[in-house]
């Protein structure tokens, strides 16, 4: 078996010392092959340990331009880092190197939405809904967006999906109640699921918050 191999069968099975040694080995062997720095990336990135990763991801970019498992590693570490910018150009050259999953856009367009590109960032949304329907963190991410570029519509009919699908999830209820407050007359739909959200969650104040501000002012009128 080869050293990669056999790092890729230890980290599997949390042996992480011995996957890192394994993958130094196969380094060591093919000084040249972007295959072993990506692996050593990839463990010392699932340890948290982002300072001795990306020197790794680095060089194996180095050495294979088209490596789009580095550019999607490299990019990981950025975004953890609040590096959004730098991490969606890493991230957009993972897609563009054959990195087709759904966290792969998904990742790509939040960048773009933490990097205030929220227009750049709905096509990479939508596709990785796309690719993974029933993810209902993506159809979040997706819906919040779409609202906050007042697509009120098609925001509604993700929040509702994800309720459909998970009753008991806060944040869909405090976005579908935020967006019935802000794009319509329908303020008992609002109320509703907001007190949702804050009965689901009891941490969920600004779920309370407006739901308060509501119930006020229908009672000044």
């Amino acid at each position: 078996m080869e050293y990669n191999e056999i790092g890729i069968a230890a980290l599997q099975n949390g042996e992480y010392e011995k996957a890192v040694e394994s993958f130094m080995q196969g380094v060591e062997k093919e000084p040249e092959n972007a295959v072993g720095y990506i692996n050593l990336g990839n463990v010392f990135a699932s340890l948290g340990d982002a300072e001795r990763a990306e020197p790794f991801f680095q060089k194996a970019i180095t050495l294979d331009s088209e490596a789009g498992t580095a550019f999607y590693g490299l990019a990981n570490l950025y975004y953890n880092k609040d590096r959004f910018e730098e991490a969606a150009k890493l991230y957009e050259k993972a897609v563009r190197q054959g990195v087709e999953e759904a966290d792969a856009y998904f990742m790509l367009g939040k960048s773009l939405e933490r990097s205030g590109k929220e227009k750049l960032a709905l096509p990479y949304l939508q596709r990785a809904t796309e690719l993974a329907p029933d993810d209902l963190e993506i159809r979040l991410s997706y819906g919040i967006v779409l609202a906050n570029l007042e697509l009120f519509k098609e925001a509604g009919n993700e929040f509702r999906f994800i309720i459909e699908q998970d009753e008991a999830s806060a944040d869909a209820h405090y976005n579908l109640g935020f967006l019935y407050a802000v794009s319509t007359e329908q303020k008992q739909d609002a109320l509703t699921h907001l007190e949702k959200a804050f009965t689901i969650d009891p941490e969920h104040v600004q779920a309370r918050y407006i739901y308060d501000m509501i119930k006020l002012g229908e009672e000044g009128k």
